[in-house]
């Protein structure tokens, strides 16, 4: 993963407007008008809060007036407020309902931050599928895993501070500056605007230097979870090459970066707190010296003084909030960039505005002059004609690197074709929906990976509505079926992680069974068996010809044996068709696939002598081993 460029204050003052914007809508759902019902309600409520929270002090300032004995002119008490005691417990009172106010406001927009939650991580996990299959090969899962789960909290933190203690904060502050200015003087509002622009000033140059901090403490954070995800994933790999060290050094040295850049956000912090409180202490002795000397003046009471002293400390509580929702806020656009980067990505392949359904009637495949590349400077196919008539079935071969599986993957539309058409039934697949095209093809890889859960859920997941006795069904066409009975579970067994708990062959079955389920009209074999032993192959080959009977069936071979029976046989080579024409045809031409066909034979009679002479070692040491006869 990329580190995330350095920006500009500019820029990021500009991505912040835009990652508000992005936001309002899940703030404010056009959808759910009770949600906005419940922001309304918050915002009521946070207004409420507001207001009793500044009237607190002056019942602090009464009590004090009333016990000190002092009588201000300026200073009529409500007539149903009388006494020291009676004024205490108002003060109290007015704390408690405070309080509850502020707690009733974020359980009422409790839901609406949830709900942005939710909608934004399912508007990734939506965006993260719609994505081209070149952006998946080149990601890095544990990297992009970490993203989203940082993005996603990121998501919650500005939502829940920019509505609930940003608006707050700003109401307090404006109605704390207008009493003091209003019934104190001028000074008292110019020494509290001072404080807070110093105040805030120093907050959003400490935070931003912080930011750059906490970018080089989520690249480690990416770079630690990436290796650590992908040394799990190949856990055997690891264990096969006794590499357990390596990959622990590996690891350890990005969590040794993730360790620096950590204790130096938390050691930032700690300035940052540091300043913030000389600051605002040096504002609140100026305006408490300034409130003394009246008070010995005689123009201020002693309630005066303590209530200037309340309404300053009080006011500590939304500035503390200032520096506190910066911080957060920066923090969560900075875990946010590398999401919403994510959500720019644009998708490579789209269906046409005008696009259509693919209809299939009979099934028939047909390339038309295509040429593809995947980079610009890298021709992969050169004018590719052919064509799979319905039911019949077609293969390609070659070496490796001629272009056999790119075929698939234009057939299925993960990439488009650069120039030249794919049709099927005659209608061009670039002009038809991705969701149809593919529901048209069923697929058999080289390289089956299960999801870790059921093997009934791996089988359903080619129709996901299918019954039971359907997928049992699936499951015997595939040869798995007695095999699945006599396990523990049966259907229900889990598979592990990428279905490393079943064999080869066994994970190959459950593939058949899947696209059996699906009964696709279509077929792509890739390379369906040359990842198992001879006999394995013999065995799912069996299944593979009772799936492709009656199916068009376009069947990417490594080994020859498989496609002998093939209705004619494409020979790739170098992105080019160099040869065509039935088994037979071919081997009769001396050309390329007979040359691929000598070696494939001599590579399978070399095993086969192999696995014989180790066969007959075998009983030759049971036979020395063996008692003799007693007569």
């Amino acid at each position: 993963m990329a580190k995330t460029p350095k920006k500009t204050v500019s820029g990021e003052s500009g991505a912040t407007v835009s990652t508000l914007a992005n936001l309002w809508p899940y703030m404010w759902p056009a959808d759910r008008p009770d949600l906005r019902m419940r922001v309304l309600w918050a915002s009521l409520f946070l207004v409420l809060a507001k207001l009793l929270t500044v009237a607190i002090p002056y019942f602090f300032k009464w009590a004090t007036d009333a016990l000190d004995g002092a009588n201000s002119a300026r200073d009529v008490l409500p007539l149903i407020i009388t006494g020291a005691v009676t004024l205490v417990v108002a003060y109290n009172i007015a704390r408690i309902v405070s309080v509850a106010l502020n707690q009733l406001r974020d359980a009422l927009f409790a839901s609406v931050g949830q709900y942005a939650v939710r909608k934004l991580a399912f508007r990734t996990f939506v965006h993260m599928h719609v994505l081209s299959l070149r952006y998946h090969l080149e990601r890095r899962t544990g990297g992009l895993s970490r993203i989203i789960e940082r993005g996603t909290k990121g998501i919650e933190t500005i939502v829940r501070f920019t509505i609930l203690n940003t608006v707050p904060t700003i109401l307090e502050f404006a109605l704390t500056a207008v009493i003091l200015g209003v019934s104190y003087g001028i000074w008292y509002l110019v020494v509290v605007a001072v404080t807070v622009w110093l105040y805030g000033w120093f907050t959003i140059r400490a935070s931003d230097w912080r930011i750059g901090i906490r970018r080089e403490m989520n690249d480690s954070d990416n770079e630690a979870n990436t290796k650590a995800i992908d040394s799990l994933l190949n856990f055997e790999t690891v264990k096969y090459f006794g590499n357990e060290g390596m990959e622990a050094e590996r690891f350890d040295r990005s969590m040794a970066r993730y360790e620096v850049a950590a204790t130096r956000i938390w050691t930032s912090l700690g300035w940052l707190n540091f300043g913030q409180g000389v600051i605002f202490s040096a504002g609140m002795a100026l305006a408490m010296v300034m409130s003394a000397l009246e008070v010995r003046a005689g123009t201020q009471t002693l309630g005066d003084f303590v209530f200037i002293n309340a309404m300053l400390m009080q006011l500590s509580v939304p500035l503390n909030f200032i520096g506190f929702v910066y911080r957060e806020i920066r923090q969560g656009l900075t875990d946010l960039e590398q999401m919403f980067d994510i959500l720019e990505v644009p998708q490579e392949v789209q269906d046409r505005p005008d696009a259509t359904d693919l209809v299939v009637t009979d099934g028939a495949i047909r390339f038309e002059d295509v040429r593809f590349a995947y980079e610009a400077n890298r021709q992969i196919l050169k004018g590719i004609s052919f064509e799979v008539p319905p039911g019949k079935s077609v293969a390609i071969v070659g070496p490796s690197g001629a272009g056999k599986s790119t075929i698939s993957r234009l057939l299925f539309r993960f990439y488009d074709v650069t120039s030249g058409r794919i049709t099927i039934d005659g209608q061009d697949i670039a002009e038809r929906r991705q969701e149809s095209v593919r529901a048209a093809i069923g697929i058999v890889p080289q390289d089956t990976v299960l999801f870790n859960d059921t093997i009934a859920y791996n089988i359903r997941y080619g129709r996901v509505d299918a019954a039971d006795g359907d997928v049992r069904a699936a499951a015997e066409l595939a040869q798995i079926g007695p095999f699945i009975e006599q396990l523990p579970d049966g259907f229900d067994t889990m598979v592990g992680e990428r279905g490393l708990k079943l064999s080869g062959g066994e994970k190959q079955r459950v593939a058949i069974a899947r696209t059996i389920l699906k009964a696709p009209p279509i077929l792509v074999l890739d390379e369906a068996t040359s990842a198992l032993d001879t006999h394995t192959e013999q065995e799912i080959q069996s299944a593979l010809d009772q799936v492709s009977k009656n199916r068009t069936t376009l069947t990417i071979a490594h080994r020859l044996s498989t496609i002998i029976g093939a209705d004619e046989i494409i020979v790739l080579r170098a992105g080019e068709i160099v040869e065509r024409g039935a088994h037979a045809e071919l081997l009769a031409k001396g050309g390329l696939y007979a040359e691929m066909w000598a070696m494939q034979r001599e590579a399978s009679e070399a095993e086969e002598a192999l696995r014989r002479a180790r066969q007959s070692d075998a009983l030759g040491v049971i036979e020395r081993r063996r008692p003799e006869n007693v007569t």
